[in-house]
């Protein structure tokens, strides 16, 4: 099993795959592609990748068998995803992807509440390890929201020339409205949050995650269609132009749909939801760079020190996830230490064995003594 080291490097990597398609998909929105449509044509892409990769995955191995209760479970949790998806691009639709990558710094939050009622995490303040998830969390959430909403001096100038060959007008939202746009998000944050913790207990239950992922594509695909042919009107909204639209659905469909879903139910089993919910802070970082990097975007001080806390709050949970399985790792040995002890403390015979010893050799010195 990889270590904790290695999956924050993949969880990463997704983080930076999520930048992307929030610049891709505000930009084939404002080319005038419905938020619904591009949804349902995203996952049916899916669908279409996933499904030869989980006949040739599984044609020499085996899964377990299916049962209605999972996929009931499983329907519930796909209907979280599309509805989640689909508030994701109507909120982006009003404001902007970072409005959207602020407003999703609230997961964490809502995860980690979600995680303490239902079980899933211990909140044990006495324990130095769960201190620093808590205070982590806190941190890596306050950081996120002061890189948003507080600019601060300009330490860094837009470049003239990226700005004439990429439109930033693309980033920004044309409409005023942004008090809608936060509302939707934040809604969003929250149904991610329930969709993590239905995920973790349905993958622990049923851990193939090529299979669940394959499954759940297909459930999100048929919802979406079914609410986007409501809320849809004109077969016009359905054509695709070869343009932006397509790369985005692409890139959506082959990155997004299948491969960040599939990582992210790996990382629910073997770490919990949590751990993947603070990543979502870190994206917000993430997106930061490559606005200033390579998108000309102007740095500014208050921007640059909220992504600072930001970090130092998401290396405090590492850090108390580090710790936190250190010490059931101790608690491990452990046990299987003083089981061993136990049973090395027990005698070789049974006790009625020893028993019949013990009256046989009365029985010889009663003998003797006659």
């Amino acid at each position: 099993m990889l270590g904790l080291k290695s999956v924050t490097v993949i969880m990463v990597m997704v983080e930076f795959l999520d930048v992307g398609l929030n610049i891709l998909s505000k930009a084939a929105i404002k080319e005038g592609m419905s938020d619904f449509v591009f949804v349902v044509y995203a996952n049916a892409l899916a669908f279409f990748v996933l499904l030869p990769s989980s006949f040739f995955f599984y044609r020499r191995r085996t899964y377990p068998p299916l049962s209605w209760s999972f996929i009931c479970k499983l329907f519930l949790v796909s209907f979280m995803s599309s509805g989640a998806q689909l508030l994701k691009f109507i909120g982006i639709n009003y404001s902007s992807p970072t409005m959207a990558s602020a407003m999703i710094d609230l997961m964490p939050a809502f995860t980690f509440i979600l995680a303490v009622i239902t079980g899933m995490e211990i909140l044990d303040l006495r324990i130095t390890s769960r201190q620093a998830k808590c205070i982590g969390t806190v941190v890596s959430i306050s950081g996120a929201l002061m890189l948003t909403l507080n600019k601060g001096l300009p330490l860094i100038r837009a470049d003239a020339s990226h700005n004439k060959l990429i439109n930033l007008q693309l980033l920004l939202s044309s409409q005023t409205n942004w008090f809608i746009g936060g509302i939707v998000l934040a809604f969003q944050s929250f149904l991610l949050a329930m969709m993590h913790i239905a995920e973790t207990w349905v993958i622990r239950d049923y851990p193939a995650v090529l299979m669940v992922t394959t499954i759940r594509c297909i459930f999100v695909t048929i919802q979406s269609a079914a609410i986007s042919l409501i809320a849809v009107k004109g077969l016009n909204a359905w054509k695709l132009k070869p343009d932006i639209e397509l790369i985005a659905i692409g890139y959506n469909a082959t990155f997004e749909v299948t491969l960040r879903t599939g990582i992210h139910l790996w990382a629910l089993n073997i770490k919990g939801p949590v751990y993947v919910a603070m990543f979502k802070p870190l994206g917000l970082v993430l997106a930061l760079f490559v606005g200033v990097a390579f998108l000309g975007d102007t740095l500014y001080l208050g921007r640059l020190l909220g992504a600072a806390i930001t970090v130092v709050g998401f290396y405090a949970v590492i850090w108390g996830k580090v710790q936190e399985e250190k010490e059931e790792a101790q608690n491990d040995q452990t046990g299987s230490f003083e089981s061993f002890s136990q049973s090395e403390g027990e005698p070789l015979l049974p006790k009625h064995c020893k028993q019949g010893t013990e009256e046989k050799s009365l029985a010889r010195h009663q003998m003797s003594s006659s």
